[in-house]
């Protein structure tokens, strides 16, 4: 059966964008090439090469920019990677923190960690709200290598408890990512998620980027990609 809601992303809470980076997926490979590529989960910051990928008018970013708008603009990146090597699992749950410059003290702005000797904070979970986070696909991902699950709509249920989960998921449903490689997914940053291992674990190359509209108050900055 079809989801109604796929092709509105506003109620969907994602979307496919197929081939996007067909014209630019060599040069997402060379900018990437250099970078451990069998890591679980890489954090990115300072990639020169990534920087026109990136902006309004570059494959990936355009991509942010139809749903946020011309000043969109990447705020965080990982490369994973679920290979034999790391063929991991995730429970559903929502993606929480922004990583930011250095920390100040913020009403709101809390609990603070370091990652990969980055800032990161859980902020007002009301700002999560207005970005979007992108997934480039560098390899194909079908049913076999655990592509993301996602709760269809379930971004609009705001900050989900963990003991409320379950229940979101079986107001929601739950949809499988599947994608080719040059393949985009765009996805509500709210919106929960899940990652099963690989019945059959083979590289699955994933640039995750998440881009906002806004600057932060308080003094905060975005670290950015």
């Amino acid at each position: 059966m079809t989801d109604d809601r796929a092709t509105d992303f506003a109620a969907y809470g994602a979307q496919r964008f197929n081939g996007a980076l067909k014209l630019c997926i060599d040069f997402l490979e060379a900018a990437l090439s250099k970078l451990p590529q069998k890591e679980a989960g890489l954090r990115l910051h300072g990639i020169e090469a990534l920087a026109p990928l990136l902006t309004r008018d570059g494959c990936i970013g355009a991509v942010a920019a139809s749903v946020l708008g011309a000043t969109a603009r990447p705020v965080r990146a990982i490369l994973f990677n679920k290979s034999p090597e790391t063929n991991w699992s995730l429970a559903w749950h929502q993606d929480r923190t922004i990583c930011v410059k250095e920390k100040r003290e913020a009403p709101g702005f809390s609990p603070w960690t370091v990652k990969s000797g980055m800032v990161h904070v859980a902020p007002p979970f009301d700002l999560l709200t207005r970005m979007v986070t992108l997934r480039a696909h560098l390899d194909d991902v079908p049913a076999t290598i655990a592509p993301l699950l996602i709760a269809p709509g379930s971004h609009k249920y705001g900050r989900v408890a963990v003991e409320d989960v379950d229940k979101v998921i079986e107001l929601c449903g739950s949809a499988s990512c599947v994608a080719e490689a040059g393949d985009v997914w765009l996805y509500a940053t709210p919106i929960l998620h899940a990652s099963a291992a690989a019945s059959i674990p083979t590289s699955r190359r994933v640039l995750q980027v998440d881009f906002a509209v806004e600057e932060l108050p308080f003094g905060l900055e975005w670290l950015g990609v």
